[in-house]
C-alpha cells in the first residue's frame, strides 16, 4: 500500500459514480452483513435523541435515509452523483418526506447552521485530504449540533498485522487502494489512521464523544462459515468494546459541533 497527499478532483468522484456501467444498489447484493452493521452503529449512536433537521452526506441513492428519518423530523439527502440522486427517487419512494439535493460534499449549498445532525458515511475513503468536507460539516451545523462520520481505518487488526510481520508502520498518511481495487479506476479509495483523522476533526472545530468499532467480521472467510444472525448478534456485542482498540475495518465517530465565537450570529 502507498500514501497519497493529493486531493482528489470532486468531477471525479461523480463521474465514477454517474457512469452508465455502475449501479451502486449492485454493489450491495451480497452485503447484507455490512448494510446491517452500519445500521447497528447508527442506532446505537442514535438511540433516545431526536433531531430536527439532519442531513445525509454523500448518502448516494439513500441507503441509510430512512435510518435518519426515525431519528429526525427533516432529513436531507444529498450527493455529488445525479444518477444516485435520480436513483434514489425510486428507493426513497416510501420516504417522500425525505429532500434530495446534487451537491459536493466540500460545497454545500446551505446556510451555516441548517442542520443539528449530519451523517457522513463510505464518503471519507474517496478523500484523501478530506479538510474541505470537515469544514462544510462544521459550517452547516448549529452550535452543539453532532456529526456522525465513519471512517475506512488503515490501523484495523488485519493491517497491523501484516505491518507488524514485515516490521514497519501504518503510515499516518492516507493509504491508497487502488491498486488492490483496480475496478475503482481512477477515483480514490484511501483508508485513514485514526489518530490522523482525529486532530483533522479537532482542526475543523469538533470534539468526539463517542467510536465505535464496525464490521468487525467482515473478512470473507468468516462471511463463508458463520450465519448472518450470529454474525450481527457478535456484531452488537463488539462495536463498543473494540472500538478503543480500533479494531475493524470501518469507525463510526460520533462528534458534536464546539461552538466557535461567529457560531453567536448564526
Amino acid at each position: 500500500m502507498t500514501s497519497v497527499s493529493s486531493r482528489p478532483n470532486e468531477v471525479t468522484r461523480s463521474a465514477f459514480y454517474d457512469d452508465a456501467g455502475l449501479n451502486y444498489r449492485d454493489y450491495w447484493s451480497g452485503r447484507d452483513y455490512e448494510h446491517e452493521a452500519e445500521v447497528i452503529a447508527i442506532r446505537r449512536m442514535l438511540g433516545g435523541r431526536s433531531f430536527r433537521d439532519a442531513i445525509d452526506v454523500g448518502g448516494g441513492y439513500g441507503r441509510l435515509s430512512p435510518v435518519l428519518a426515525d431519528y429526525a423530523h427533516r432529513v436531507t439527502l444529498v450527493d455529488a452523483s445525479t444518477k444516485q440522486i435520480d436513483m434514489a427517487e425510486r428507493f426513497l419512494a416510501l420516504h417522500p418526506e425525505i429532500d434530495r439535493h446534487v451537491m459536493q460534499a466540500g460545497s454545500l449549498s446551505f446556510a451555516a447552521g441548517s442542520f443539528d445532525l449530519a451523517l457522513m458515511v463510505r464518503v471519507l475513503h474517496h478523500l484523501p485530504d478530506p479538510a474541505a468536507e470537515l469544514s462544510e460539516l462544521y459550517r452547516v451545523l448549529r452550535p452543539g449540533g453532532f456529526a456522525l462520520v465513519e471512517v475506512a481505518n488503515s490501523a484495523h487488526v488485519i493491517n497491523r498485522m501484516r505491518y507488524l510481520a514485515r516490521l514497519k508502520t501504518i503510515p499516518m498518511s492516507a493509504l491508497d487502494l487502488r491498486p488492490f481495487l483496480p475496478q475503482q479506476g481512477d477515483i480514490p479509495f484511501v483508508n485513514h489512521h485514526p489518530r490522523t483523522i482525529a486532530g483533522q476533526l479537532r482542526a475543523a472545530g469538533f470534539t468526539l464523544e463517542r467510536s465505535l468499532s464496525v464490521s468487525n467480521l467482515r473478512h470473507p472467510a468468516v462471511k463463508a462459515v458463520l450465519p448472518m444472525r450470529s454474525m450481527l448478534n457478535a456484531e452488537r456485542h463488539m462495536q463498543r468494546p473494540l472500538a478503543r482498540w480500533t479494531f475493524g475495518p470501518s469507525l463510526f465517530l460520533f462528534l458534536r459541533k464546539q461552538p466557535s465565537p461567529s457560531d453567536a450570529r448564526v
